[in-house]
């Protein structure tokens, strides 16, 4: 438990809650519905709703007068300056990977203890596999989380990585930075083989981001495993050296 005071901002709660909520709601609510996820009544949520829908946080259909989220969270998320820089450097590189091995390619970062999916560039083979762009995953149970967890800045201590991340093998992790690359099957996947390479600082053994193929193995598939572990190493050099940090 934190140690910190608790200083109570009810209206900033609220705000927060709402969001939240259609943040994770796979259609629009009405303020009713709103009102009852977030635990108050429609007359606490009115004012918060006006402010964040005036912000452009929300959209209101003037029809139905539904709530969603606009892209404005999108937006401010993408204004943060490494992630945009990452981003620009990162998409056109992802873009040769994919057309190269004809599998699907995304890029995580470390988001607090969980793996976040910033970007993704579909297979151009009729097969592939697709993860949703701002997906949240596990640190410990996933081949992207793995790679991101060895090449981490808390890795230095087998008591501090268990701790950050859930317990992970530190012999594994061990591996993983002696390797420089990491490819598993998918726990999750059936059928699919997570080739992971870290994009790293320049100054330092610590990465930025993890470059992931999902490789599918089809009859349709006109490269291997080990095409797609060279191409992702390549393209992590590469990107590494373009983001010049």
């Amino acid at each position: 438990m934190s140690d910190s005071p608790d200083y109570a901002a009810p209206a900033i709660d609220k705000a927060l809650d709402i969001l939240e909520l259609l943040a994770s709601s796979p259609s629009p609510l009405s303020q009713l519905e709103i009102a009852t996820a977030v635990g108050r009544s429609t007359g606490q949520i009115f004012r918060p709703l006006m402010r964040l829908e005036k912000r452009g946080y929300l959209h209101r259909d003037r029809s139905s007068g539904l709530y969603q989220l606009s892209m404005r969270m999108f937006d401010l998320a993408h204004r943060q300056e490494p992630l945009r820089s990452l981003l620009s450097v990162a998409v056109p590189v992802m873009r040769e990977v994919s057309a190269t091995v004809a599998q699907s390619c995304n890029l995580g970062i470390l988001d607090g203890d969980r793996v976040r999916i910033v970007a993704q560039v579909e297979s151009p083979a009729d097969f592939g596999f697709r993860v949703r762009v701002g997906a949240l995953f596990d640190v410990a149970t996933t081949a992207t989380g793995m790679v991101l967890a060895a090449f981490s800045a808390v890795t230095g201590a087998a008591d501090t990585v268990s701790t950050a991340f859930g317990g992970l093998d530190q012999e594994r992790l061990t591996a993983i930075r002696k390797d420089g690359v990491f490819v598993l099957p998918d726990s999750a996947q059936p059928g699919i083989t997570d080739v992971v390479v870290p994009i790293l600082r320049s100054d330092s053994p610590e990465a930025v981001a993890a470059l992931t193929v999902p490789y599918v193995a089809t009859s349709y598939s006109p490269s291997s495993v080990d095409s797609a572990r060279e191409t992702a190493s390549r393209a992590a050099r590469e990107i590494q050296a373009a983001l010049g940090i």
